[in-house]
């Protein structure tokens, strides 16, 4: 039916062992670009190399991978692998779902890896405590890297890049316009560095989704926040009454 086909694999659930089987082809599983896999910690060398060489695509949740216990997520694979990820949100009820934090985490989490590696090639002593780093050492993300995470490779993954993903005529007018006047970004430097290393959901001024202008000078249209924060309270109140639960703002860390 020519439809996208994501999973979430994660092997520190146990499915390792089953990820290994559908990359050998059992029960008739084909994988290829139509394939989509979320997370992908703690997978096999075998399954990572079937993945690559049938074109599937991997998409990585780099805050909820590292504070859910899944793995480490797996980046530096990926690079030695010669691929690229998307970013997901994952869990919005665990952590903020977000693309400032998705880029941040992804850039902050690879680069402390990469250092660390650099690192521990030396021995902390002058002149070897910044030592230059050995052959076949990942290359450090940079904003711009994350910034494609973010946009175009999240269009490709979902097929979608034909539609959007960059600003290309002919494209559906799928635009984010981003307050660069703010206080947490000036003095403007780097408009890549000044999104990815600065900005955060407060710098989103306006939002054109299919042409339609959805948010405006910081402003959501067509959003009845009031009504939608009370009905959020009211499925909260209903779960907690269900499972026999005790509000208290302060109670859960």
């Amino acid at each position: 039916m020519d439809l996208k086909i994501a999973a979430h694999s994660v092997g520190s659930w146990g499915m390792r062992p089953v990820f290994d089987d559908l990359a050998q082809g059992a029960a008739g599983v084909e994988m290829g670009p139509d394939n989509l896999f979320i997370h992908m910690t703690g997978m096999s060398d075998r399954t990572w190399r079937r993945l690559r060489d049938a074109g599937a695509q991997v998409s990585l949740a780099f805050p909820i991978e590292m504070s859910m216990r899944h793995g480490t997520p797996p980046i530096l694979k990926m690079q030695r692998l010669g691929m690229e990820p998307s970013l997901s949100s994952d869990v919005e009820t665990t952590m903020a779902a977000d693309p400032f934090t998705q880029m941040r985490s992804a850039m902050t989490m690879q680069r402390m890896l990469v250092n660390q590696l650099i690192l521990d090639q030396g021995d902390l002593v002058p002149p070897n405590n910044w030592p230059t780093p050995a052959p076949g050492t990942p290359e450090l993300l940079t904003v711009r890297d994350v910034l494609r995470y973010a946009t175009v490779n999240g269009a490709k993954h979902l097929g979608l890049d034909g539609r959007t993903g960059t600003l290309t005529p002919g494209k559906e007018a799928d635009i984010v316009l981003l307050d660069a006047t703010a206080l947490n970004v000036a003095p403007l430097n780097s408009v890549p560095g000044a999104i990815v290393s600065l900005m955060d959901r407060t710098n989103v001024e306006t939002v054109i989704i299919a042409g339609k202008v959805r948010k405006w000078k910081g402003k959501l249209l067509d959003a009845d926040l009031p009504r939608l924060r009370r009905e959020l309270e009211t499925s909260r109140d209903h779960l907690f009454a269900a499972m026999d639960l005790k509000q208290d703002l302060f109670a859960w860390s």
